[in-house]
């Protein structure tokens, strides 16, 4: 049993409230589903749980974290970079219980997870592996510890679609609490028995969390009826209260008025008034208690706002890419062969396949041959943001062109529409969370006007709440898309054609 106890966790360099107040309790079977906003401190709270170490530099907390010799199972957003530098094996070999587990046992699990054994005992560099197999890599040392509590920060990202499967199965038949932090709908939809939810409040200057038992699909359904029926009570209230006070006051300015005129010869009626003006304003106090009570309009963290400007886009006819690739190899591997890729028009396409068959690879050469163009405009969002993102300088500098101060009011009101806070804006990127990285190259994408995207896992580091907001963006982008996604949701409702990439090629999939 995981305990939690009237936990607060405060933001060093903000000064802010990332987590007030929580309680709950994890028992063997429960699935608690973490969601919240980009950079809400879901991540922070997990690393908090599993070693306070990890959090020390740049987070206070206070309450109670109660584990009873638990053994927790810890699945990292991001690998360390030291750990990048590894090998597959000295990875592994790093947890002792790895060296004591059967050969078969670890055969048995790596084929579970779609890679071979051989690949456990490689020497192949950690950060050389594609996004999906690193998460594999970690799960396989994970499950040689034998865990009784599994704490995983984002373990969909970046797996394949048959992998995805896999951890839906093990989530569900895990005898063993799991506490995990996804953005992917689905996952969420087919996994989750209890939600916690994180989120930051009145621009980030209150926090609020909700933790309850149930599926996450009932969760969104109650929560969002419950706002539904919050607002429309506060808006009846109100319209009465309004009213009400209408009537208060012709009584009031009638008594004053009769007041003012009444004739100092008439003293008992001045009396009377006197006495008619005490009720009158103990009426009003009862009216301002009244209104103390009443039904607020809920207070609630809202999704982004975002859409990309809306230029030229492309022709239905102009074709964007007729690309032909004999070989895709990685250092010395063969990936690929045969690879054609033909798109015209403002088309949303998506590649998916195992990971490690190449999708990165080829995602980033046809990149670089749409960048070089100068017929249309091209941008792209890699999987690794820091390849494009300068981590020393501010959102604000990244974005800026000329620097001129209605330029900097522009960039602050479109950062203000992703959620950033005043002070985020100032922030070095570096100490962004993903989902906050992520926008920042899609408004980069948006004040250019490209009108041709190539995105790498473009939903990955968004919330379920930024989700839809997001697909619904892309969707409605007036131009080409080409992407790699395993996200279920965004390939039915953004992609008008799906290509699997395989060793033979790209093949067309049926949706």
């Amino acid at each position: 049993m995981l305990q939690v106890k009237n936990l607060n966790i405060y933001h060093k360099k903000d000064l802010r409230p990332l987590v007030s107040d929580l309680s709950f309790t994890l028992n063997d079977g429960d699935k608690a589903a973490m969601i919240g906003e980009e950079g809400n401190g879901k991540s922070t709270l997990l690393k908090l749980l599993y070693d306070p170490a990890l959090v020390a530099d740049y987070v206070e907390y206070d309450g109670e974290i109660i584990q009873n010799h638990l053994v927790c199972g810890y699945l990292p957003q991001e690998l360390a970079p030291e750990d990048k530098a590894k090998t597959v094996y000295a990875f592994l070999s790093e947890e002792p219980a790895f060296s004591e587990t059967d050969y078969r046992e670890l055969a048995s699990q790596a084929g579970k997870l779609g890679i071979s054994a051989d690949m456990l005992y490689s020497d192949t560099r950690m950060e050389h592996l594609s996004g999906g197999e690193k998460v594999k890599i970690q799960l396989i040392r994970i499950l040689c510890r034998r865990p009784n509590v599994f704490l995983l920060d984002e373990p969909s990202n970046d797996i394949d679609i048959d992998t995805l499967q896999w951890l839906e199965d093990f989530i569900n038949s895990c005898s063993f609490p799991v506490l995990y932090i996804s953005h992917d709908e689905t996952l969420l939809e087919h996994t989750a028995n209890m939600v916690i939810h994180m989120e930051q409040l009145k621009r980030k200057t209150e926090s609020h969390c909700t933790v309850l038992r149930m599926n996450y699909s009932n969760y969104v359904t109650n929560r969002r009826n419950s706002l539904e029926r919050q607002e429309r009570l506060a808006r009846e209230e109100k319209a009465a209260y309004e009213k009400q006070q209408e009537r208060f006051r012709r009584i009031y300015e009638k008594v004053e008025y009769q007041q003012d005129i009444i004739s100092r010869q008439n003293p008992g009626g001045g009396r009377l008034l006197k006495k008619k003006m005490h009720a009158v304003k103990s009426m009003e106090r009862r009216f301002e208690r009244q209104a103390e009570n009443m039904t607020q309009r809920p207070e609630t963290e809202e999704a982004i706002f975002f859409r990309f400007a809306q230029g030229d886009g492309i022709p239905a006819g102009k074709w964007v890419i007729d690309y032909e690739l004999p070989l895709l190899t990685a250092g010395d591997q063969e990936l690929a062969r045969n690879i054609r890729l033909q798109l015209r028009g403002p088309e949303k396409v998506c590649i998916i396949g195992k990971n490690g068959v190449g999708k990165t690879t080829l995602l980033r050469k046809i990149a670089e041959e749409l960048l070089s163009r100068t017929d249309i405009s091209a941008a792209y969002m890699p999987q690794n943001y820091e390849e494009l993102l300068p981590a020393d300088r501010t959102p604000v500098e990244y974005l800026s062109q000329t620097w001129d101060k209605e330029e900097n009011t522009r960039i602050r009101t479109y950062l203000g529409s992703m959620k950033y806070t005043v002070q985020e804006m100032e922030h070095t990127i570096r100490d962004l969370s993903g989902g906050q990285k992520a926008k920042l190259l899609l408004l980069k994408m948006s004040m250019e006007h490209r009108n041709v995207l190539i995105l790498d896992e473009p939903t990955r580091n968004f919330s379920p709440l930024s989700g839809p907001v997001i697909r619904d963006m892309i969707r409605s982008f007036p131009g080409a898309v080409i992407s790699v996604s395993h996200d279920r949701k965004y390939i039915q409702e953004v992609c008008d054609r799906v290509l699997e990439l395989s060793s033979e090629g790209l093949r067309t999939v049926e949706q």
